[in-house]
């Protein structure tokens, strides 16, 4: 495993995020595409590979979620992914991580 500097790791914008909308990205097995309020004047489009271990995607509107937020923009499949979704998996599991209690958008994650 390699290690980074605390430096490193304080360069990560991670912010509590609330999912206002979920689509499914035409002709792609694994992607969805949210709206996602991270406290900023609109909405974040975030396209994240999670769409296979949610039978119906629509059970994450209104979730809160940790979001990587400044992460250089990507195109993925023709559609540009402002952030990132957290989550953990193993062989067996995959989980995203919520607050557990509600938050406001774009509260940090310290």
């Amino acid at each position: 495993m390699e290690q980074i500097t605390y430096q490193d790791f304080a360069k990560l914008e991670i912010k509590i995020g609330t999912i206002l909308s979920v689509e499914v990205v035409p002709e792609a097995d694994k992607l969805l595409k949210l709206m996602v309020e991270v406290g900023e004047e609109q909405p974040r489009q975030i396209v994240s590979g999670i769409r296979t271990y949610f039978e119906d995607p629509q059970v994450l509107v209104g979730k809160q979620c940790p979001f990587i937020t400044n992460l250089e923009p990507r195109t993925i499949r023709g559609f540009e992914s402002q952030g990132m979704i957290m989550a953990a998996s193993n062989e067996d599991a995959f989980a995203l991580l919520h607050p557990h209690v509600p938050m406001l958008a774009g509260s940090k994650v310290k």
